[in-house]
């Protein structure tokens, strides 16, 4: 009998056909049932046709079903996939805009930051519901989380429900690599790296090929290369500070951190310029799915009608699953789970980024010991906001959040105390109707 694979939040049709993709191509998978769940019904059919699409060119003996009923789905699944995005962009993009009239300038804003953590405190009650199904109705179900807040939703995630088998997976790891293979003109395949820290803010704490240091080549092609340092500005000049290069785009990264978005003119200077696809412009996750909207019909209309590539991709999920209830091929991967003794100086019981070894036996996280001095600070105090967060929204506790925004790097760069309070509390007004775990 065929494995049950359930997609929830699968209207993100993009991510949905190229996880499908990955799937079917198993021999072990070849003839699964693929179940796509979406609140949404016409993101839900625009899902199936390209889900389709892709079965019938691979000619897969595989079965589509599509519900917005997430618990008939989910019973008796193998493996579970959260791409969701809790409420609508209209609701989302609220939280940019606040920040932005207090003068916190975001790009993305869905990891952390102000933003990222009124993100995390609507999207966890979804998420510990969506556990709560899987407990129920699949509790042997492998569950792998797309959905950001990344760090925050594992960490609350795997305190909540310790007994399912979860974990993070982002592609900034992987697209790193990529990004140094063109860079230097290598195989992707022959560099080797250990890569660690927290979500969006993990380094590669060794990056070799053929078993010598790749960073002074990397360092040469920056400092020498016009075109290889605006490329990628913002991680560009972290490297050339720290010596070690982060796994997150230079937007991204920028919003983390308290030098590159404190003023207009370090914004012109990191954000506001540069060839990176996202260099760090201001509310630029807002125009990109706005943009999306506006081409979506355009876009499923050319994938319906050109040949479908069923070659597998980069990202991690389908490798996982088939290591561990599929052929049982060995797969080491960066996962987000909690360090218990994972990394010597983060906190402890935090969620870190981190080797993750998958097999028949589950899921192994690897010890790496200590993240460097170089790099430390930032993604220790990152890391201790996110405790903060997610502390404060299981005690329901207003003024842990409060806190947690206090610290943000890019926050209290630009704002002092009382402005801060202001800006929470106005975030708090905006989500209320989001927020069953505060009393108002």
């Amino acid at each position: 009998m065929g494995k049950k694979f359930v997609l929830i939040g699968a209207g993100s049709y993009v991510f949905t056909r190229n996880l499908v993709r990955d799937i079917l191509t198993y021999p072990a998978f070849r003839d699964a049932e693929l179940h796509l769940v979406d609140i949404n019904p016409v993101n839900l059919e625009n899902a199936r046709k390209a889900v389709m699409h892709i079965v019938e060119a691979g000619q897969y003996p595989a079965k589509v079903f599509c519900t917005t009923d997430r618990r008939e789905a989910l019973k008796g699944a193998d493996g579970v996939l959260s791409m969701l995005m809790a409420q609508p962009l209209e609701v989302f993009q609220n939280d940019l805009y606040i920040c932005e009239k207090y003068g916190v300038k975001i790009n993305v804003g869905d990891t952390r930051n102000p933003a990222g953590i009124f993100r995390f405190l609507r999207t966890i009650p979804v998420m510990l519901d969506i556990l709560r199904d899987v407990r129920e109705l699949c509790p042997g179900a492998v569950f792998l989380n797309y959905t950001n807040p990344m760090a925050m939703l594992c960490r609350a995630m795997q305190e909540a429900a310790p007994e399912v088998l979860t974990t993070g997976l982002c592609h900034s790891v992987q697209g790193g690599i990529r990004r140094f293979a063109e860079i230097l003109n290598l195989p992707k395949e022959e560099i080797t790296y250990t890569c660690a820290g927290i979500n969006h803010m993990a380094y590669y704490l060794r990056l070799e090929h053929e078993g010598k240091s790749l960073y002074p080549d990397l360092r040469r092609a920056i400092e020498t290369d016009p075109a290889v340092y605006e490329s990628d500005i913002v991680r560009n000049e972290m490297f050339l500070a720290t010596g070690y290069y982060v796994t997150e785009s230079s937007g991204h990264f920028s919003e983390y951190s308290p030098w590159f978005r404190k003023r207009q003119d370090t914004l012109e200077k990191y954000c506001y310029r540069g060839t990176s696809w996202n260099t760090g412009r201001t509310n630029f996750t807002i125009e990109t799915r706005q943009e999306r909207a506006r081409t979506f019909d355009r876009d499923l209309e050319t994938f319906m009608n050109e040949p479908v590539s069923l070659e597998r991709g980069d990202e991690y999920a389908s490798r996982i699953f088939n290591a561990i209830f599929g052929d049982h091929e060995l797969f080491q991967f960066n996962g987000n789970v909690r360090n218990w003794g994972l990394v010597d100086n983060l906190p402890v019981g935090a969620c870190v980024e981190v080797p993750v070894l998958a097999s028949r036996a589950g899921l192994s996280p690897m010890h790496v010991g200590a993240i460097p001095d170089a790099v430390l600070p930032l993604m220790s105090l990152s890391s201790q906001i996110e405790e903060m967060a997610v502390k404060g929204s299981f005690a329901g506790d207003r003024e842990m959040i409060y806190l947690a925004c206090c610290y943000d790097p890019l926050t209290s760069a630009v704002l002092d105390l009382r402005e801060i309070r202001a800006m929470v509390d106005e975030l708090f007004e905006f989500s209320k109707p989001w927020l069953p775990q505060f009393k108002f």
